[in-house]
């Protein structure tokens, strides 16, 4: 694909409800839009860029055999997986 029809819209002046300056930097740059509060979406670029990161780190840990897991993105709070992955994961 020819970058000059890659969709990847930039944008001159800084977005008003920006929080950080990484924030500000891939919202101008058309990597990221966001959508609501605190909620993103991943343009062309953005979703590129996270692809490759994904394929190094799978890499390195097929290198020293360690083993990839998906986990749901929500969680009822009642379900016990707190107090049983208290000791590996972080909680906040």
């Amino acid at each position: 694909m020819r970058f000059s029809q890659l969709y990847a819209p930039t944008l001159k002046e800084t977005p008003s409800d920006t929080e950080t300056v990484s924030q500000e930097l891939l919202q101008r740059a058309g990597f990221i839009r966001k959508a609501a509060a605190g909620i993103y979406s991943y343009l062309p670029l953005g979703k590129r860029t996270l692809s490759k990161i994904e394929n190094i780190v799978r890499e390195e840990m097929n290198a020293i055999g360690a083993q990839e897991l998906l986990m749901p993105i929500m969680q009822p709070p009642n379900s016990g997986r707190s107090r049983e992955d208290g000791k590996i994961m972080v909680q906040k």
